[in-house]
């Protein structure tokens, strides 16, 4: 057996593994989480292993270290997957901007991940991997816990306490 090199996390890989917790109810095959993800089956294969070796996803590849994990996104997410915001574009709202956040921010700037059928213009955010925004538009909880990581990605001190709030509700409340 011919084993990879393993060269660390991708952004993606972070994806897959919140989809794992979103639907922890449901027992995913590789063929769905590559569906419901808009990635590639062989994507999907190689972030399941980069995560089996990095002790955060269980040997049979269904149970996430949801502890480890948290401490990832909450200490390091915006250090090792940084994010600026480019220029006007039309897309999905993040971060802040995000409609279930939005009210309890007061900003006349909008954050957005682009896509055609978006709903506003704001300044491009960098999804975690390219077709994030599609499988957002799929499942709702997946939405919120991204544009919650975009919060910590890009957001002031109070903006980032909201976000680390919400996805640790999400990540550890989940378990219940």
């Amino acid at each position: 057996m011919i084993r990879r090199k393993h060269n660390g996390i991708r952004p993606q890989d972070i994806v897959v593994l919140l989809k794992l917790i979103v639907d922890s109810d449901t027992k995913y095959t590789q063929l769905q989480l590559a569906a419901d993800l808009a990635i590639s089956l062989s994507e999907v294969s190689e972030s399941l292993e980069r995560s089996k070796f990095s002790g955060l996803l269980s040997d049979d590849k269904q149970t996430v270290n949801r502890q480890a994990l948290l401490d990832i996104i909450i200490y390091s997410i915006q250090y090792i997957f940084p994010v600026k915001p480019l220029g006007f574009v039309k897309g999905m709202p993040t971060a802040h901007s995000y409609t279930g956040f939005e009210s309890q921010f007061l900003s006349e700037q909008k954050y957005v991940w682009p896509h055609a059928e978006g709903t506003a213009i704001g300044l491009e955010v960098q999804p975690l991997y390219p077709n994030q925004a599609e499988a957002a538009k799929k499942d709702e909880e997946l939405y919120k816990i991204l544009a919650a990581i975009d919060m910590i990605r890009l957001g002031r001190k109070r903006e980032q306490k909201f976000g680390k709030e919400m996805v640790s509700t999400i990540i550890l409340g989940s378990l219940v």
